[in-house]
């Protein structure tokens, strides 16, 4: 029996989007605790096991454009567009299991503040997790998420237009990568100008990003912790941001996955005729 590599990497892809999901309640965290700072730095503590799975996930990405090169066959091509595609619903996957324990890590977030303002160390905090009391506090905090954590949830004070634009912004991120490797295998000849053209597409997620979805999320999340602003709506911000997310990766990435990869293969072959 072959072993499938792309077993692993749906495996980081989940790992990678469970973390995403997971940081969004640093938000909440940081308004129970008023240490909105700290709390932003932590997520960056968090996507650190994103970055991590991301440096392991890429070379085997590459790998499995690099096979379907060499063998240039529109079999192994269309089998590379399901094998991607298998990627992106391991992406909806983890989003959802982010969400899942979303409640219990807002907890666990507020509590992980709470000790850094004691120790004043990462490095220790990290070392905590080892010691049998530590799981136990985990235990005793997990929540399981209901429908009456949904009665404070509301749409009505929230930006509309930057929830709707996080969907998009998800959905480009999820496949911006896999468009391009896709283009690459596609066009082998112009495999490694295909590979650097992420950026077109995820470049037009980071400026959405930046412009509406980010800013709106900081408002909302510091009048919270000023008081102008009740919890209950960075509660609902992180709700619609996880939900956003799930929605993306289960839907609209696959709906975009094709068109931006023909989108990078026109831009690939332009380039092509310019410097060949």
């Amino acid at each position: 029996m072959t072993f499938n590599p792309f077993i692993i990497i749906c495996f980081f892809t989940f790992v990678i989007h469970v973390a995403e999901s997971l940081a969004y309640c640093m938000r909440l965290a940081g308004v129970r605790t008023k240490q909105i700072a700290i709390a932003m730095s932590f997520v960056t503590s968090t996507l650190l096991i994103s970055r991590l799975s991301n440096m392991f996930q890429s070379p085997l990405l590459g790998a499995s454009v690099d096979a379907v090169s060499k063998s240039g066959s529109v079999l192994a091509l269309n089998m590379l567009e399901v094998h991607f595609r298998m990627v992106i619903f391991c992406a909806f996957l983890g989003s959802l299991v982010g969400a899942f324990f979303g409640p219990t890590f807002a907890r666990l977030f507020s509590l992980a503040i709470k000790n850094f303002l004691r120790n004043g160390s990462v490095p220790k905090l990290m070392l905590r997790l080892f010691l049998p009391r530590t799981w136990k506090i985990i235990a005793q905090n997990f929540q399981m998420p209901s429908l009456k954590m949904l009665d404070n949830i509301s749409l009505k004070r929230l930006p509309k237009q930057s929830l709707i634009i996080n969907v998009v912004v998800t959905s480009i991120y999820t496949i911006g990568v896999l468009c391009s490797l896709y283009a690459g295998a596609a066009l082998p000849h112009l495999r490694a100008t295909a590979s650097q053209l992420s950026g077109i597409v995820n470049g037009m997620a980071t400026i959405l990003f930046t412009m509406f979805v980010d800013p709106s999320g900081a408002r909302i999340t510091d009048q919270a912790t000023h008081g102008v602003r009740p919890e209950s709506d960075v509660k609902s911000v992180v709700f619609f941001l996880q939900a956003g997310r799930i929605l993306g990766t289960l839907v609209i990435s696959q709906i975009f996955f094709k068109p931006f990869a023909i989108y990078i293969m026109w831009v690939t072959k332009l380039l092509g005729h310019v410097f060949v």
